[in-house]
């Protein structure tokens, strides 16, 4: 019963904000997601998809999902995609489920830069049960027991349907990258109320990053002694959306195949609040086959306690088509995309 307070009171500091987006720790590697102009900068074929599972300890607990493949179209400097993104809050059962058509254009500046303007359209859905939802005036805190009650009013609709509109800007080139994106550019109307709006804010996002190449060492592949390449990428991640705004940034070492990451979210903030969320780990895998894995943890640093909330568990999986279409030697590594 501690626990299912602990979410209850965590859904009622939030319950007069705007809705919010969900996040991946490992945001560099749901790059649809995070900006839609990288559709296709991979230059092949690429699969994909993201899990996560917040705060599990919890009664109640928060799943999102990231579904996606894209296309690199060579005679027309042109990458095509689609996306599929959900989420799932079990308390009242709320679900948000997006469908999106991408599309970018590269435009190159030099010899090894690029510039990819991208754009998404995407048609969206948001349901709940509200007959399972719990008013706070239900709460006895001091008895640590929900009271019978009427409950809320049951919404004119449980579910809403609405298109929206994401866009963006990515450059990169042998070294260096930075995007920027804006989502939700048609700020919809996602009230369950016909006579009530509850506008969707647009999420602003700015990310980039560096790459350095480390010393490469000898590694025996049992027939014979290759280079092992070794890179070390650093990279970041600010978004801002109403009135919240958050960064993520850390580091990530390449020891061909292992990856080994640790990152940060937590501040600026600007509505003045302290805002040190999370530390987290990173451990993935890039195989010459073209699968990338990765799996992070998410300590809770913020005053709902690792111990209570359990921290954040996310996975990641990548199928790069290398040379099933192209029949290229070698892939195409974008700065810091490692994984």
């Amino acid at each position: 019963m501690g626990k299912y307070l602990i979410f209850l009171i965590v859904i009622m500091a939030f319950g007069n904000a705007k809705a919010q987006d969900t996040q991946f720790s490992q945001f560099y590697a749901s790059p649809l997601f995070l900006n839609p102009a990288f559709a296709g900068s991979s230059e092949i074929t690429r699969v994909g998809f993201n899990f996560r599972n917040q705060w599990p300890a919890l009664d109640q607990t928060f799943v999102a999902f990231s579904a996606y493949a894209d296309h690199f179209i060579e005679s027309k400097n042109s990458g095509i995609g689609i996306i599929v993104n959900g989420t799932r809050e079990s308390l009242a059962n709320l679900q948000n489920t997006e469908l999106g058509l991408l599309y970018s254009y590269r435009l190159r500046l030099g010899s090894s830069s690029f510039l990819h303007m991208g754009i998404q359209g995407s048609y969206a859905t948001r349901s709940a049960s509200f007959d399972e939802v719990v008013l706070s005036t239900q709460l006895d805190i001091s008895k640590g027991v929900v009271l019978p009650g009427a409950g809320v009013a049951i919404p004119d609709a449980r579910q809403r349907s609405f298109a929206d509109l994401h866009t963006g800007l990515f450059y990169y080139n042998e070294r260096f990258w930075l995007g920027v994106s804006g989502h939700h550019l048609t700020r919809p109307n996602i009230s369950y109320l016909d006579l009530d709006k509850d506008i969707l804010p647009i999420r602003y996002s700015a990310h980039g990053g560096i790459k350095f190449d480390l010393t490469p060492g000898a590694i025996n592949d049992y027939f014979n002694n290759t280079q092992q390449e070794r890179t070390l990428s650093l990279a970041f991640n600010y978004k801002r959306q109403g009135l919240y705004d958050q960064l993520d940034f850390g580091m990530e070492l390449f020891f061909d195949p292992i990856i080994l990451g640790v990152w940060y979210r937590g501040f600026p903030t600007r509505i003045g609040l302290p805002n040190n969320e999370a530390l987290i780990a990173l451990i993935g895998f890039s195989l010459q086959n073209g699968v990338d894995l990765g799996y992070s943890y998410d300590f809770t640093l913020s005053q709902l306690g690792w111990r209570n909330s359990g921290g954040a568990h996310e996975v990641s999986i990548r199928y790069s088509f290398v040379n099933q279409l192209w029949q290229r030697v070698q892939r195409r590594r974008l700065p810091t995309f490692r994984y």
